[in-house]
């Protein structure tokens, strides 16, 4: 089974934050830019919240607020579940659908070492299905060494 760390291996993956200060519509800015979803909310290089799309179209939009007045601070979620390297990405599906989120932190030692996506999650147990399936079909139709 593969875990948090093999998602992690991919040299190109970034963490992108902002602070609490920052205003939404900077923050979306940034989210735009790197083309991704959520950032982690750090005050004094304390993780203290993450700010998503999904903050934004409910606190924001739906409640008549202006991004460009509004601090990231006000609109973060402020409850953070997060994965360490050796979870699964069972474990990491589990929690992402109880918890109906689709970003997870990952913390090594205390630190931040990065964050998955559900569409991580997703690509990787679908890539360790077929894998699977094909060994099946090997080994049914005899080509399994």
């Amino acid at each position: 089974m593969k875990t948090v760390k093999d998602i992690l291996k991919d040299p190109a993956r970034e963490i992108w934050s902002v602070s609490p200060m920052t205003m939404a519509y900077e923050a979306l800015e940034v989210m735009a830019e790197k083309d991704i979803g959520a950032l982690l909310v750090f005050d004094n290089k304390q993780l203290v919240g993450i700010f998503s799309e999904r903050d934004y179209a409910r606190k924001v939009i739906l409640k008549g607020k202006a991004s460009r007045d509004t601090h990231v601070g006000e609109l973060m979620t402020q409850q953070v579940f997060y994965v360490k390297p050796e979870n699964t990405l069972n474990e990491c599906m589990a929690l992402m659908t109880s918890k109906h989120i689709r970003h997870l932190p990952v913390f090594s030692n205390n630190r931040i070492a990065g964050i998955i996506t559900i569409g991580d999650v997703v690509k990787e147990i679908i890539s360790e299905q077929e894998i699977t399936i094909k060994d099946l079909e090997d080994f049914i139709c005899g080509g399994y060494k």
